[in-house]
């Protein structure tokens, strides 16, 4: 038990760590960055900024969300610029965190530039530069957001007829061990490991699943008879089918 305990705890880890900035295309940004005495035009150049990245800057206020970001807050990183005072120089952090509040990227800069007007939007220039473009994944399918504000599990099940019951998998090489963390994700870790194989998110479309694998790769897995199957990565942009029936 006690070892069953400590690998859910590392796969939770490897969730939160494989969550990148560039898996989302929607940005919450707040009304006001709230560790300035006045604006500086930082919000203005924020939000062009990351526009240009190819992201979709949302308000604070969320009326005018659009529906699928709406639907589950979980679709959305938000946003915050803090004031990281220095005598020397004007210094800030760009900060982005999940809807569980987990930070997922920070970013620092910096500007020799000593006027407050001219050198804070320098400093966040420079921050902005290691941000990377957005490339979004599959979005995740509607909850409800009530429950998540005080729960990280999501109410919505992913769970269907299709859906294996087995808890050993193999694919007559590896002896894989599923674990599931909640009703949006589960895990393959090798017996005996505390490290993932493969990390399993849903998607908007039942039993198909955004699969984080342990070398990097993001690929789909999905069920198929009782069985999960990956489809993994392969030279010139192949993919194989890699089936793990039960045991």
């Amino acid at each position: 038990m006690k070892k069953l305990s400590i690998l859910v705890m590392a796969a939770c880890s490897t969730i939160a760590f494989a969550q990148k900035v560039s898996d989302y295309k929607y940005v919450a940004v707040p009304e006001k960055f709230e560790t300035f005495r006045e604006d500086y035009g930082l919000k203005n150049f924020f939000t062009k900024a990351m526009t240009g990245k190819k992201y979709i800057i949302l308000p604070a206020i969320k009326d005018n969300w659009p529906a699928e970001a709406k639907s589950n807050f979980c679709n959305v990183v938000a946003a915050d610029v803090l004031n990281d005072k220095n005598l020397f120089k004007n210094k800030l952090i760009v900060q982005f965190k999940d809807c569980n509040n987990t930070m997922i990227f920070e970013s620092k800069g910096a500007s020799k530039i000593k006027e407050f007007e001219e050198g804070l939007p320098d400093a966040l220039k420079d921050a902005l530069i290691k941000i990377p473009v957005s490339n979004p994944i599959a979005l995740l399918p509607a909850s409800n957001n009530s429950a998540q504000r005080t729960s990280a599990e999501p109410v919505v099940s992913v769970a269907s007829t299709a859906t294996p019951e087995a808890s050993n998998y193999s694919n007559g090489k590896l002896d894989l061990q599923k674990i599931q963390i909640d009703s949006n994700q589960f895990i393959l870790a090798k017996s005996g490991s505390s490290v993932p194989f493969a990390v399993f998110k849903a998607t908007s479309k039942n039993s198909v699943f955004l699969v984080k694998m342990a070398d990097g790769n993001t690929t789909v897995g999905y069920f198929e008879n009782g069985n999960i199957v990956i489809d993994v990565p392969q030279t010139e942009g192949r993919f194989s089918k890699e089936v793990f029936a039960a045991k």
